[in-house]
């Protein structure tokens, strides 16, 4: 292994390269165009990012100046993700950072001006999400006619998202003497045809046996057919287990992120939902505090099931059922990366049974048969190791108002007739209350309050209602 590329993985700080890294450094080094295969979390990005900075011109290299559009991108990496794009550019940055390479990422949700600004300035490594490429593109700021190598990370992911018309136009756009790396946990039939429709002799390198091995076998796996008004109080107990630390938790939908996350901080835990309806800061805030360890629960979507790659990440909890058996993949490596251990558990509505047995056969896992769990079985607190007597809450519920403090709908108080509100919104005596609760201070506290005897007339025209003009004046002469 060449000093520079050992020196790149230390400093990411892998010391022994894993096997899809060993099995590609020397094909992708030669330029050669390559599909890789290989389990989650096993460095597939470092597998394409550091053949790609070996092959990279640094602005101070001798060289520099003889390439024939200088300052232009001279290798492209397409994520279907923004936090994946984030989660690659950054290590890629880490890795070049001794030989200064520019490395700019490109992604929607944020605006226009400081990439454009990055670009004009001139980059060597551009990262970015076909949708932002293409819009770059379009505004003809971003120039990759002289790229020298195209990756395609997790391009399964691009084509479940519909980004497959995107990546062509992108690859047309890109020369034809160029390298194209494909990287993935998963190749479906569609990628496959992609792949052998533009690139040339490419060199197909699994790092495993076969598809089924494809969840890492760090990883303790847990299925259990749960109610669905029981999960908030099972995941509770599960954040109280002997080994739990930062969690991860996926959801279906949007709604059901934001709803899990909402009553996960109502029972005193640290968590925060990361969705497609959140703004990028938002969802770059959360993920910036999840990876340094200030926030201990992350709620997600299946967005984030392709970029987060975060040390330290104990449970991935499958709060719903996984659509297909690559979603199951894809989730439950979010942990066990890089060798570690890990727990996987999923939740498995009745409704989900079909769903899961297919899951089941599909990754040839021994679940065939889900046991019923509830919060308070038995297998459930030893398999997640929960102490005794643990609650699914490390925090009381909010006090509420008590039911005598409370005020009558549009009365004086609690009881009919009873004393009135003391105290107005801000927090002081208003006058009203204190002219309404006077008569009652002057009586006696057992005795009941007197009722005003105040006399109204309905009047018409200026004149008594239901009386003669004669009554009436004669009523005005004898009040006068």
């Amino acid at each position: 292994m060449l000093p520079e590329i050992a020196d790149a993985l230390e400093r990411v700080g892998i010391v022994t390269p894993f096997a899809i890294q060993e099995m590609t450094l020397s094909v992708a080094l030669m330029g050669t165009d390559l599909i890789g295969q290989a389990r989650t979390g096993t460095g597939k990005t470092l597998a394409f990012g550091i053949p790609v900075l070996q092959r990279t011109v640094a602005p101070h290299d001798p060289d520099y100046a003889e390439l024939v559009a200088p300052g232009k991108p001279q290798a492209l990496v397409v994520a279907p993700t923004r936090e994946l794009a984030l989660q690659v550019s950054g290590d890629l940055a880490l890795a070049g950072a001794d030989r200064k390479i520019r490395v700019l990422t490109v992604y929607g949700g944020v605006p226009y001006e400081p990439q454009l600004d990055a670009l004009s300035a001139g980059v060597d490594v551009v990262v970015g999400t076909p949708g932002r490429l293409i819009d770059l593109m379009n505004r003809r700021s971003l120039d990759i006619s002289h790229v020298k190598a195209l990756v395609l990370d997790e391009a399964d992911e691009m084509l479940d998202l519909g980004f497959l018309p995107d990546v062509e136009r992108i690859i047309r756009s890109t020369p034809e003497t160029r390298q194209t790396m494909l990287f993935s946990a998963t190749m479906p039939a569609a990628i496959v045809a992609l792949a052998r429709m533009h690139m040339r002799h490419p060199m197909n390198i699994r790092a495993e046996s076969s598809y089924e091995n494809a969840t890492v076998p760090a990883t303790a796996q847990f299925i259990y057919q749960a109610h669905d008004l029981d999960k908030p109080e099972m995941l509770g107990k599960m954040l109280q287990a002997e080994d739990s630390g930062l969690t991860i938790v996926f959801t279906r939908t949007k709604r059901q992120a934001q709803r899990v996350a909402d009553d996960l901080s109502d029972r005193g835990f640290d968590s925060s939902p990361l969705h497609g309806d959140m703004a990028q800061t938002a969802r770059e805030k959360a993920l910036t505090r999840f990876r340094e360890g200030k926030l201990r629960v992350l709620v997600a979507t299946d967005v984030a099931a392709r970029g987060i790659d975060v040390s330290g990440v104990t449970h991935v909890v499958n709060y719903t059922c996984p659509e297909d058996e690559k979603t199951y993949v894809h989730r439950i490596g979010r942990t066990g990366r890089a060798g570690a251990s890990g727990v996987a558990v999923t939740f498995v509505d009745w409704s989900d049974l079909h769903r899961w047995k297919m899951i089941n056969k599909a990754l040839d896992l021994p679940f065939d048969n889900v046991l019923e769990t509830y919060s308070s079985s038995e297998n459930f607190l030893h398999d997640m190791g929960i102490p005794p007597g643990t609650k699914g809450r490390i925090k009381p519920p909010s006090e509420r108002p008590r039911t005598d403090d409370k005020p009558a709908r549009g009365g004086n108080g609690g009881s009919k007739g009873g004393g009135g509100r003391s105290r107005s919104r801000g927090g002081q005596r208003s006058e009203r209350s204190e002219r309404s609760e006077a008569p009652a201070a002057a009586a006696d506290g057992d005795q009941p309050r007197k009722s005003r005897n105040r006399r109204r007339r309905r009047t018409r025209g200026g004149q008594a209602s239901g009386q003669t003009s004669s009554q009436t004046s004669g009523q005005a002469t004898t009040e006068t």
